[in-house]
Formats: structure tokens, C-alpha cells, sequence
């Protein structure tokens, strides 16, 4: 996730994506892997499987909208622009103006589409919200952070009005209709259409005195008046979004999970403990898991989840009837069959666990009558302490139980054959099961398919057409088998068997239709020939770059027509959404209606409607530049060849206005992340288009080219495992010779002083950094570290995409870790981490362990500690002090590098030893964040 440009992008047109979630909800379904990605709630229920892999690395990146602050006043603390050095509090400061305008430009709306696809809103958002925001209290408990004022998830962002457009039959807009009658400064979140498109439900919440969050309450808004009011008359009915929210079951009523009338006040923690904190392991079981944060500690905190988590489900009509169904109980999913006749409730339940968070906790699904009756349990899987750590290894029992998108109420789930534990060769590994809701006679299950590798997600069309697919990591395999689920006498067959890793040879993937019952189903194209066609929408990677088409696929024959295809030469083009869906059967294709994005290097990305036969385009959105001071950047997708012969490829961005001829070599900020791979051919492929708009993220490297900085954004980096060959195993090795020759180019091209070339990264790619400055120093004149994880000993159990323990591979995990080469550290590193850092493996502790051991080798450094971030940076003041920070390295150390890092300082430094109470080096506040590359406009 190295691409700036690629992240934007996604975001962009993330929700109207070929795979809407089950139905219309408040809550994102997530399909197994490797087809999740996050799904936002467009019309109703879906065929919880369709491919594209394409975008699933933005799953973190596509939340609600966030909100800004005003600019902190000129003499304030946060607005200290001075180049302070003390260690210690020093205040928030802001960087260059020039980047300020940047980070502070408005954001674009997001988008939602009807489900009739007839009227769009426009979600409006403020950019970044104030630290205050982060600052409320929250509860760390089974790997969740809780707001127990609002009784919600913590950090919620949200949308600050809603704007409602027709879209029209020549394909323009009508004027904007705002949804009123909510309190103003009402912060919305959980937008959601009914099925027939006539209102929308989301939640609003104003925030109380002292800053305490005020709970969520659920509104109805009438799309044609835009008048909105609460759907519960009583002001005391509140929302529990701590899983599950709320769904429509039907075009008048909603089923919401609510905070139960009776709770009561929250467990209070008690003064004395009642005994020691025991963990055993008395049976010697075999239990591995990675670094899990935020977990719970004892007794006192199962209370407080229990508390917290435990909803009463109430069935809402919008006539204001209202009735509880169910006891109260920790619901983490609610999913109404397609003929709105049974619920399918999963809860968890105790015992609870220490160390794994809540995904794991015993679960139970149930399926109900929709008014609550209790039916049957579907089954009731116990903790799951013991999921090995091994790629593709899953849970045990059923899993990925859903609806079949095609018909009424039909189940469908997976049952692992191996124990769950991909180290156990057994075939088949996995079997796909389905049986209706309320089975006739005591019929058992039917078998729909048996796999030999790991079930990965089914795309359901009809009686006669479903595709379900398999992969497994360690090969990189993918499968893609055809069935007829209804047609015994049919066997399956392949039709893709592929590496995953293999980006030319992704055929795309099916595009889906809207059923009657809100259900989405693969679309099926009627050609008047007797054949099945389906639309393979794909991003058509090439050597020249992605060429993103549309095809039309006979299913039988394998063969294919492509009737759309992306401009080459100036634009980047996609396929958003299939908008012809409105009715049941096969589209004609003379009838055809698509939704498409269309961007350049230097124009940001508007939609269009295009329509067949004669494609006609129709632009339905003007959205102004983002940052028009940079409109005129120069973008190159740059290629070149590593050492052992793999081919790489990086963005070069240079400034507007720049003359290589005049200007002479800039300094230049090198910005990555590494990836694994299988093979090298695979890693050599070209990802991207060079055509795309540059989006520029909060804390982005491309802010430096208001500075005048050469950009080299996301350098391939592959870490390259052949055969039974463990990539890491050479990772070093590979790293350095990536970095040589991105290195090269960029000085051999004449755009990157050979002295000034700076390197940084977020995360795994803040670990390259420093790997990067202990084995390359020769390359970088500094590097900037944001949130990394920097001594592999500290995660025993695994970490990326390495899944060999600590002791089946010592040697690679120590010299992995910089941590252990920090004496090999000559050239200035700031390390930027957030105090609350809860992502898996990059423990705050990281970057402070890692900082003492530099400066006990006199190294200059400074580590900067974000108070309230976490892995990722969200306050304005934080986002803004990580830039100011970054700048006056980038300044010191890169710019001015001859002056600051000359061979004899950094000689006379290595002879230094400094206490572990003092030093040179600095400690302060700030942050940037991989959820600061959240894009300004989202598409859902």
C-alpha cells in the first residue's frame, strides 16, 4: 500500500463496487480472503462474493468521513512554527503554509447511489477532526476501543450534512435537496437507503458538555421532502454500534440493536482484587498467536465488555410501532434472508479469553422468524485460542455461513476437512454446504463443492450458474471452479486457474445486477445467440501500466469481446458500477448503462454515465481540484532492473515549473513499502497506470513537492521467495539491491542529488527505513520512521507475512531487525510513533526501545511520541506536527545534508556515549498515519 496515488483512487469509487454487502445495513460485511474487501452500505443484501481483488487493501481506509478543526491561532500553542529542539513538551507545531493549504483544503463529498439508481447523495465531510476528539475516554477491551459515552466504536468519523441529487435521463444532475430537521452540529454516521429508495436511515449525535460524546440515536429522512425526524418517539431509545447497528428487513421496518432499557450503571472496578491473574496451559496445548492488542485483562474487563457490547434487538416500523424481539445478548451480526422471512443472529458468548480479541470468543448463529421466534441453532463454535499461525489457516467448525443472493432463503457455509490448520495435507480441505432455512423432512445438507485449496468467497447468478473460488498463500494459487448449483447431473470444471501474483493474466470480475429481493447477483448479458454471457469488469494490468476494460465473457466457451476499454494515452478510466440493473433476467446489451471514473496526471477524477449502443458519455460530477497549486506536477511512471535481473518500476513526481536544465538535481524523498513474492517474473510486473491522478493524502510524501523535493512514491520493493525458498530469508539482501537501484535511476535521470536523497516509510515500511539506514547508509542522507516495528524478537509469533516462529527461524528474524543493527545506524533517522498504537506487532514500546538503542550508540536521532494516536494519526494537530517534523528533517538532514551528516561528525558521534537519561536527541509530539492517505471524495 505504498501508492499514494493508488489508495486515492480506490477510495474514490469504493462503494459502488461490483459487491454490495447482504443488504442494506449500517454495518460492512466482509467476504473471506483473498476477495474482501470493505463494503459499504449500498442498497440491500449481496451475493457476499464477487472478486476484484483490486481493491482490497484499502479495507482500513474507507471509514465515514472525518471532520476538521479551524486552524489553531497565530501565538497558540499548535501554532509554533520555531524550530524547537528540547526534549520534552514543547507544544504543537505547524509546518510551511504551503503544506497547511494542502492538508486544510475541504474534502470532497462521498457518494451513494439509490438502489434504483436515480438519485445520488452527496455525503458532505470536514477534513481532520481536533485532537479533543481523540482525546475522550475510551475502553481498551477485547481488542475493540470503545466510546462509553456514546456506547459506540472510539474515533468515529462522520458526515456533517447530506445532500440529495436526481439523477436525470439526459444523465446531469437536478439541484441539491438538503436533508433537514436533525440538531445542528449533528455529527451523522451509518448512511443507509430502504430497499425501494423512498428513505434513508442514518444516526445522529451531539456531542455533550466537557467533550463527552452523546449517544447515537436513529433518524429517517423522506428522500423526496428531505425532512427528517427520530425513528423512535422515545428520546430514551438509544443505538449499540459496538457490532452491529441496524438493517431494513423491509421497505417500512428496521431491526436496531439498542442499548437495553434495563442496564443500569456500568461495573465498577473493585478496589482490592479478588485474587491473582492466572493463565494456564496445564494440558500442553499448542497455542500461538501473534501480538494482539487491547485485549482483555481480568474478570473486571469481561464485565465492562459484556456491558458495553450486550444490545436489545428492537423491530422499528416507521410508523412508529416498535417491538423488542430476542434477549438481551452481545449480537455481532443481524442478516434478514432475501424474502425478508428469517433472521440469522450471531452472538458470542462466554468464556472469554486473554489473549486473543473478540473475533475469536465462542460464537453461536441461530436463525429466527423475522418477528424473533427462535427456529434453530446453525451452530455454536467454541474459543478459538488455537488458530494456527500458519498463512491460510482458519477457524474450526462452519464458517462464511450466508444467504444464497438468488433465492429466497437458502444458507450457504464452509466446513474446514483439515482442522482449520493449512500445515495438514488432507483432500479436500474444504467442502461448501448449502440446505434451506427450514429444512423438509430431516433433509441432510447438500455438498455443493469440494476444494483442495482454501475457500475464498461464491458469486451466486441462478439455478444454473454459480462461481466459487479457492486459493492458498503459500503457492499464490487461485481458482475460480463454474457450477450449476441446482443441476446435479452438472459437473463443475475450472475456469481460471491462476497465480494470484500474475496481474497480466486476471481476467476481472463479474459485475453484478440488483435483484427484486435486493439481493446482488452476477449479471448475465443476453446476446441473442443462445450462449451465457457474463461482464468481467478488470483492471488490465500490461507492461505499459493498467488498461482497465469491460468484457463480455461467454461463460461455456471461454471466449471473449471487449466492448469497453480505458484511454491509453492521456486518462485512466474504470468501471465504477453496473447502473442498467433495475430489472430481474438478463440485460440486454443494446441497453447497457455503466458508471466510470476518468482521471489524468493532472485532472482529478470526475464520473460519467455511458450508455449502449452508441457509448455515449455523460459527465455527472464537476468536482473542483483539490490542490490547485500543484495542478501542473510532472508525473512519470519510471522503470528499471534490479541487479539479479528483476524489473521494478516507482512514480516519479517532480515540482510544477521544474527545468532539469536550469534547476539542476533536487533532493528527493524516496517513499515505500516492501511485498513478498513468489516469484520473480511476478514481481517484475507492472502495477499502476501512469495516467492516474496523484492523490495526496494528510501526511503523503507528495506534500514535499510544494517544497521543491524530487518524489519517488512507491519504488517497488519485492522480497522474493522461489520454490521451497523463504523470501525473508534474503530480505536484507533484497531490500538494499531495490533500494541501489531506485538510487540510480533517479540520479542517473539527473532529477536527485546523489547527497540529498532521503528515505521513509509508514508501518512495514517504516521497518525498511531503518533496515535501509543500517545497511545501505551509503544511499540515504537520512530517513523518517513512522509507527514501524523494528526488533522481531518482540513478535515470536509471526509478523507480516512471515508465519515461522521466532524459533523455527532465529536467524532471520534477528537479522531482520534493526533493533539488533542500531550500532550500524550513521545517518539521522526521526522516528514518529502514536502513544496508543494498536495495530498487531508495532507496539508503541518499538519505536522507544529502538530510539534508546540508537542513542546508546550516539546516533542522531529523535523520536516523537503522538499523544492519543494510534497506528495510524488522525487529529489535525498531530497530523500537522508530524509534517512540521518531517519538514525540519527534511530541511537539516537533506537539503542541507552536506553540511549536517559530513563523514567526521558522524565518526566523532560513534564515539560518544550517552546517558540513558539525556542526549542530544529529542523527544516530542507528533504523528501521520496510513489512515491520513484517506482520499478527499469517497464513491460507496
Amino acid at each position: 500500500m505504498s501508492s499514494t496515488s493508488i489508495l486515492h483512487r480506490a477510495c474514490l469509487r469504493l462503494a459502488l463496487l461490483p459487491l454490495p454487502p447482504l443488504r442494506a445495513r449500517a454495518t460492512a460485511l466482509r467476504p473471506p480472503p483473498p476477495l474482501r474487501r470493505h463494503l459499504h452500505h449500498l442498497p440491500r443484501r449481496s451475493a457476499m462474493s464477487s472478486v476484484a481483488s483490486r481493491l482490497s487493501h484499502i479495507a482500513a481506509a474507507t471509514g465515514a468521513a472525518g471532520e476538521s478543526s479551524e486552524p489553531p491561532a497565530a501565538g497558540s500553542s499548535a501554532a509554533r512554527e520555531d524550530d524547537g529542539l528540547s526534549s520534552g513538551d514543547m507544544g504543537y507545531r505547524l509546518p510551511p503554509k504551503e503544506i497547511q493549504d494542502i492538508v486544510d483544503a475541504p474534502p470532497l463529498p462521498a457518494l451513494s447511489f439509490s438502489p434504483n439508481k436515480d438519485k445520488i447523495l452527496f455525503l458532505k465531510r470536514r477534513a481532520l477532526p481536533p485532537l479533543s476528539d481523540l482525546a475522550k475516554p475510551e475502553e481498551k477491551l477485547a481488542g475493540l476501543r470503545i466510546d462509553a459515552n456514546s456506547n459506540t466504536r472510539s474515533r468515529m468519523s462522520f458526515y456533517t450534512g447530506i445532500g440529495i441529487y436526481n439523477l436525470l435521463d439526459d444523465g446531469t444532475l437536478g439541484p441539491e435537496k438538503e436533508v433537514h430537521g436533525y440538531p445542528v452540529g449533528a455529527r451523522i454516521n451509518f448512511v443507509t437507503w430502504s430497499q425501494d429508495g423512498r428513505h434513508i436511515s442514518f444516526t445522529v449525535r451531539v456531542d455533550e458538555e466537557d467533550n463527552k460524546s452523546g449517544k447515537l440515536r436513529v433518524w429517517i429522512a423522506d428522500v423526496e421532502s428531505g425532512e427528517a425526524r427520530p425513528l423512535f418517539k422515545s428520546p430514551e431509545i438509544y443505538l449499540n454500534a459496538i457490532f452491529d447497528s441496524f438493517v431494513w428487513v423491509n421497505n417500512s421496518t428496521l431491526l436496531v440493536c439498542t442499548i437495553p432499557a434495563t442496564r443500569g450503571a456500568p461495573p465498577q472496578k473493585p478496589s482490592v482484587p479478588s485474587g491473582p491473574k492466572i493463565q494456564s496451559n496445564e494440558t500442553k496445548n499448542v497455542v500461538q498467536v501473534r501480538t494482539f492488542q487491547d485485549l482483555l485483562k481480568d474478570e473486571y474487563d469481561a464485565a465492562l465488555f459484556d456491558y458495553y457490547a450486550t444490545s436489545q434487538l428492537v423491530l422499528a416500523s416507521l410508523d412508529g410501532t416498535v417491538k423488542p424481539i430476542g434477549p438481551p445478548a452481545v449480537y455481532t451480526s443481524i442478516d434478514p434472508s432475501p424474502d425478508d422471512k428469517y433472521l440469522m443472529v450471531s452472538t458470542i458468548h462466554r468464556p472469554y479469553s486473554y489473549i486473543v480479541p473478540c473475533g475469536r470468543f465462542p460464537k453461536k448463529v441461530e436463525l429466527w422468524t423475522v418477528d424473533g421466534k427462535f427456529i434453530r441453532e446453525l451452530c455454536d463454535l467454541p474459543l478459538a485460542e488455537d488458530i494456527p499461525i500458519t498463512m491460510s489457516s482458519v477457524r474450526k467448525g462452519k464458517r462464511s455461513i450466508n444467504w444464497r443472493a438468488d433465492k429466497p432463503s437458502t444458507l450457504y457455509w464452509v466446513e474446514t476437512q483439515d482442522g482449520g490448520d493449512a500445515k495438514v495435507e488432507v483432500s479436500p480441505r474444504d467442502i461448501v454446504y448449502m440446505e434451506n432455512a427450514e429444512p423438509i423432512n430431516g433433509e441432510s445438507p447438500q455438498i455443493l463443492h469440494k476444494l483442495d485449496l482454501r475457500y475464498a468467497g461464491t458469486s451466486w447468478c441462478d439455478e444454473s450458474l454459480a462461481l466459487v473460488y479457492e486459493s492458498w498463500y503459500k503457492t499464490r494459487k487461485t481458482r475460480t471452479w463454474v457450477l450449476s448449483p441446482d443441476k446435479k447431473d452438472v459437473s463443475p470444471r475450472i475456469l481460471f486457474d491462476r497465480s494470484s501474483e500474475d496481474v497480466y493474466s486476471d481476467p476481472g470480475s463479474p459485475m453484478l445486477r440488483r435483484t427484486d429481493m435486493g439481493t446482488y447477483v452476477i449479471a448475465k448479458i443476453n446476446k441473442q445467440d443462445g450462449s451465457t454471457y457474463v461482464l468481467l469488469n478488470g483492471m488490465g494490468a500490461t507492461p505499459e501500466g493498467n488498461v482497465p476494460f469491460l468484457d463480455l465473457f461467454d461463460i461455456n466457451t471461454g471466449s471473449k469481446e471487449r466492448i469497453w476499454e480505458s484511454d491509453k494515452e492521456k486518462y485512466y478510466e474504470t468501471v465504477v458500477a453496473l447502473m442498467s440493473d433495475k430489472t430481474d433476467g438478463e440485460l440486454s446489451l443494446d441497453r447497457l448503462k455503466i458508471l466510470t471514473s476518468k482521471e489524468s496526471k493532472t485532472e482529478n477524477t470526475q464520473y460519467y454515465l455511458q450508455t449502449w449502443p452508441e457509448k455515449k458519455q455523460v459527465k455527472i460530477t464537476n468536482f473542483p481540484h483539490p490542490y490547485p497549486q500543484l495542478a501542473s506536477l510532472y508525473k512519470e511512471m519510471i522503470r528499471y532492473q534490479r541487479k539479479d535481473g528483476v524489473q521494478l518500476t516507482a512514480n516519479l513526481y517532480l515540482p510544477p515549473g521544474y527545468d532539469p536544465s536550469k534547476d539542476g538535481p533536487l533532493p528527493c524523498l524516496v517513499w515505500s513499502y516492501p511485498g513478498e513474492f513468489k516469484s520473480k517474473d511476478a514481481a517484475g510486473q507492472v502495477r499502476g497506470s501512469p495516467n492516474e491522478f496523484p492523490g495526496i493524502g494528510a501526511t503523503s510524501p507528495l506534500l514535499w513537492l510544494a517544497r521543491g523535493f524530487a518524489i519517488l512514491s512507491g519504488p517497488t520493493i519485492p522480497i522474493i521467495g522461489e520454490g521451497d525458498e523463504e523470501a525473508n530469508d534474503r530480505y536484507v539482501e533484497q531490500l538494499v539491491a531495490s533500494a541501489e537501484a531506485a538510487v540510480e535511476e533517479v540520479v542517473k535521470r539527473g532529477v536527485a542529488h546523489p547527497d540529498k536523497i532521503a528515505v521513509g516509510g509508514h508501518s512495514y515500511g517504516a521497518f525498511m527505513t531503518a533496515n535501509l539506514l543500517a545497511h545501505a547508509s551509503h544511499l540515504f542522507c537520512c530517513g523518517i520512521a513512522r509507527s514501524g516495528a523494528y526488533n522481531r524478537t518482540l513478535t515470536p509469533f509471526g509478523f507480516q507475512n512471515e508465519d515461522r516462529t521466532l524459533w523455527e527461524a532465529t536467524s532471520t528474524y534477528v537479522e531482520m531487525s534493526p533493533f539488533m543493527s542500531a550500532n550500524k545506524i550513521k545517518k539521522p533517522i526521526l522516528l514518529i510513533h502514536g502513544e496508543q498504537d494498536n495495530n498487531s506487532g508495532t507496539l508503541t514500546m518499538q519505536s522507544d526501545r529502538f530510539f534508546n538503542a540508537l542513542k546508546g550508540h550516539g546516533a542522531l536521532s529523535r523520536l516523537v511520541i503522538l499523544p492519543f494516536e494510534s497506528h495510524g494519526y488522525s487529529a489535525r494537530e498531530s497530523i500537522m506536527h508530524v509534517l512540521w517534523e518531517t519538514d525540519r528533517w527534511l530541511q537539516n538532514y537533506c537539503v542541507n545534508a552536506a553540511n549536517k551528516t559530513d563523514s567526521d561528525s558522524v565518526a566523532d558521534s560513534e564515539n560518544k556515549t550517552l546517558s540513558a537519561s539525556g542526549g542530544s536527541a529529542a523527544r516530542e509530539d507528533l504523528s501521520p498515519e496510513e489512515s491520513s492517505y484517506l482520499p478527499r471524495s469517497l464513491l460507496w
